[in-house]
């Protein structure tokens, strides 16, 4: 028996453990393991983004990733944490959508 490895998009992979780690680390009150989801996330996402894309676009999209991340502490200043956990979730979303997934799945739907 054969198991196909099948290609997992990385946008919603980011976007939820931007999410999902700031939720972790408000809940628990111990930023390091909001950290562990966040560094999980980054890990996953970025061995398919390295195997589909290369290196250069992966630098690129950890990039955004952890931009997105350091400037959600930023924006919280202005807008509180929620709306800003939101926005960077979208923002390392959309990139990786963008740069990595959107590629795999016009390849996938022509295959």
């Amino acid at each position: 028996m054969y198991l196909h490895r099948v290609a997992v998009p990385t946008a919603p992979i980011v976007a939820c453990s931007l999410i999902a780690g700031y939720s972790v680390a408000a809940a628990t009150e111990v930023r390091a393991l909001g950290a562990v989801v966040l560094v999980g996330g980054g890990v996953v996402a970025g061995r398919q983004w390295l195997k589909r894309t290369g290196s250069a676009t992966t630098a690129a999209l950890t990039a955004v990733y952890l931009g997105s991340f350091v400037a959600s502490h930023v924006i919280a200043k202005v807008t509180g944490a929620w709306p800003a956990v939101l926005t960077a979730a979208a923002v390392a979303g959309a990139a990786a959508w963008f740069g990595c997934d959107r590629g795999a799945a016009a390849r996938s739907a022509t295959a």
